[in-house]
């Protein structure tokens, strides 16, 4: 018999060990509850995986890391400081872009000097930088206010005066796209602040205006290294969890959610039952409705909605391990296509990857260079991507894409990045097989348009008492911090109301 067949009201069971998960769970054991994670994988943190090959070491997920006050929160719920347990470092600059036309800009804190560099191809665009960044902030402040530390459970919560007027104040039926062009003219710097919608898994030319918030967020709060690699906040956020007595339970797969009567008592796993009058999703509400409930228990999210949502972009993620250094990067570097529209019309319209993708690159080893080989550099390499669909089949077209991306930076002037001894692939269907991401999408629905912006799946279940989701798909939205948050306010609101 396993020690899991007992049950109580305090005891609750997260299902899935990412971001979301972590910090619901490290909330919940601060408030005295009994939490188990059952974790599939076989270790935690989602889908941000470290990878070690031959002396490199990179973190496969999220390695852009904002907001660290959201991350702090977590820790300091539980009395405990996040400094004992992770060391974040800001970046100055923040990430450096290159465009076609050769020109460079290194996002800054110091806005000037960002505009100054804005200034070596679009003087008007410079000129009108400062006057975007106080437009962003004052997005970032209506969303903080109204959107992200709320749980918005009910149609009360959602049609309540405040919430009204904060919608028409960030414009929901205005797209980034044209709130970019209210500022700016040139490509350039279209490109620069436009990239910020696929921080949600959208496309500039349809997601609302809300995300020119992320400008303010990068720009003014800062972007942060994590000492020894991203997973290293995972890992600070499981010893934390395990002090507080969660049980983190690995390599367990949760086959279906156990009810009765349209309430929740359990799990039924590939290791046993667990029972529980409490079970709190950390994954993909869609993808996890249709794999542990029955279209009976869920009449609310039948397969017919869950299929007209849009699901985000996906990634197809090369880890480049060189024995040699590049001029060109920093920590976080992005390489522009001369046109950007192509790329969302492919990923959304086709449903193929696009022929001349956005490059993104990731080399901690820049800030930290023991994290390579003495010399060497370790590259994340991001492509944007789409979703898991029969217009592409990615175990035939993978090698082939990554020769394509391999020749693309080799024209950037990376020379060599194929000659290392790592060069992989990581496709969006292993995203979907590793984390049940709904068709491989990596930050749940996208954000293409208001209600996929303001009326996502909820949090709370419609149709099974006692069970809760938390992640991208759900309430507030995608993004690291953003899940975070997402664990948080579930953890809160149910110690609050049990």
């Amino acid at each position: 018999m396993n020690s899991n067949s007992h049950s109580g009201s305090r005891k609750i069971i997260i299902i899935g060990a990412g971001f979301g998960g972590l910090s619901c769970a490290i909330t919940l054991a601060a408030r005295g509850y009994e939490v188990t994670i059952l974790e599939k994988q076989s270790v935690v943190g989602g889908k941000l995986q470290p990878v070690e090959r031959s002396g490199y070491h990179f973190d496969r997920g999220p390695s852009t890391i904002t907001m660290p006050h959201v991350f702090r929160s977590v820790f300091e719920y539980a009395g405990r400081s996040m400094e004992d347990y992770v060391e974040l470092y800001e970046l100055e600059p923040r990430t450096r872009n290159i465009f076609a036309d050769g020109s460079i800009v290194d996002l800054s804190r110091d806005a000037s000097y960002t505009a100054q560099q804005i200034a070596a191809y679009s003087p008007e665009d410079a000129m009108n930088y400062p006057r975007f960044l106080q437009e962003s902030e004052a997005l970032y402040r209506e969303a903080d206010a109204q959107f992200l530390n709320t749980l918005l459970l009910s149609w009360k919560d959602k049609i309540k005066p405040s919430m009204g007027k904060s919608l028409l104040r960030v414009r929901p039926l205005t797209t980034l796209q044209t709130l970019l062009r209210k500022y700016f003219r040139h490509p350039n710097t279209l490109l620069l602040l436009g990239r910020y919608a696929t921080y949600v898994g959208a496309s500039p030319y349809q997601a609302p205006s809300i995300f020119a918030m992320l400008a303010h967020v990068e720009a003014n709060q800062g972007v942060y290294g994590v000492r020894g690699g991203t997973h290293q906040i995972i890992r600070g956020m499981e010893k934390l969890a395990l002090e507080l007595g969660v049980q983190i339970v690995t390599g367990t797969a949760v086959n279906r959610i156990i009810t009765a009567s349209g309430r929740v008592t359990g799990v039924d796993t590939n290791h046993g039952t667990w029972q529980a009058p409490l079970v709190i999703v950390n994954g993909d509400v869609l993808s996890a409705s249709q794999m542990l409930l029955s279209e009976q228990q869920r009449p609310s999210l039948g397969n017919r909605r869950i299929d007209a949502y849009e699901p985000s972009l996906s990634g197809f993620v090369t880890l480049a391990g060189v024995q040699q250094q590049y001029d060109q990067l920093l920590h976080h570097t992005v390489f522009f296509p001369e046109q950007y529209e192509p790329e969302f019309q492919s990923i959304f319209g086709q449903k193929q990857p696009p022929r001349q993708p956005t490059l993104y690159i990731c080399h901690s080893g820049y800030s930290e260079p023991e994290l390579a080989p003495k010399g060497g550099s370790n590259l994340f390499i991001l492509a944007n991507a789409p979703y898991v669909s029969k217009e592409w089949n990615w175990q035939e077209q993978s090698q082939q894409y990554g020769q394509q991306i391999g020749s693309m930076l080799e024209g950037y002037g990376l020379k060599g990045i194929r000659q290392g001894p790592v060069w992989e692939h990581y496709t969006p269907e292993d995203i979907q097989r590793d984390t049940y991401a709904h068709r491989g999408a990596i930050y749940g629905i996208s954000s293409n348009g208001p209600r996929q912006t303001f009326f996502r799946p909820g949090n709370r279940s419609p149709d099974v008492q006692g069970l809760w989701y938390v992640g991208g798909t759900t309430h507030p939205g995608g993004g690291t911090p953003i899940v975070t948050l997402s664990g948080q306010l579930v953890g809160r609101h149910i110690a609050d109301m049990l």
